[in-house]
């Protein structure tokens, strides 16, 4: 399996690493014609305002969302969180716009207030998963058919929507791999 990561900003590197880890191919994306043969794809943490500018001026916003819209899976991880929700709460950035969310930006605070806490998820077993927050979103409100998968005090923080996965948290810093693997399994489905 061929697994796509968007290399605009932010730890692709370290999403390509995981992905590797799990037995996919890993590639890293910044031209839209790279999008075609690949099975799924990694929208990593950065600035999300500038990282929709850019999918606008490289041709990418409407290829991914052709991408989508043909059943391609998409994995946004905090920035990649925000830029998969339809309505981010006081901006009218560039997103992709695939989930039925709406998403605060920087939802706990600044950079130093960053933190990391265990979170309990029932598809990943009975050991917590460790997230690692940086100024991290949070979504506000779901849809009917987004799956609320984890929430930290009473903020949901990883949801699914039919092929489409987001945490606002960065599992590719940490060992864990099971994030990435679920990803993998939602592909397979």
């Amino acid at each position: 399996m061929k697994i796509g990561v968007l290399a605009l900003q932010g730890a692709f590197r370290e999403h390509c690493w995981m992905m590797e880890a799990c037995g996919a191919e890993a590639a890293e994306i910044r031209k839209p014609d790279q999008l075609e043969d690949i099975q799924g794809l990694i929208i990593p943490g950065g600035e999300s305002t500038t990282i929709g500018k850019l999918l606008i001026d490289w041709g990418l916003m409407a290829k991914i969302q052709k991408r989508a819209a043909q059943g391609m899976a998409i994995y946004g991880t905090c920035a990649g969180m925000i830029l998969l929700a339809k309505d981010i709460i006081g901006s009218d950035q560039p997103r992709l716009g695939l989930m039925d969310t709406r998403v605060q930006r920087n939802a706990y605070g600044r950079q130093c207030e960053s933190f990391e806490a265990d979170l309990f998820v029932k598809e990943f077993g009975e050991e917590p998963v460790r997230a690692v927050f940086i100024r991290a979103p949070y979504i506000e409100q779901a849809g009917p058919e987004v799956q609320v998968l984890a929430e930290v005090e009473g903020k949901i923080v990883i949801a699914r929507q039919a092929k489409f996965l987001a945490t606002a948290f960065h599992p590719e810093l940490t060992n864990d791999k099971r994030i990435h693997q679920y990803f993998l399994q939602m592909i397979q489905e």
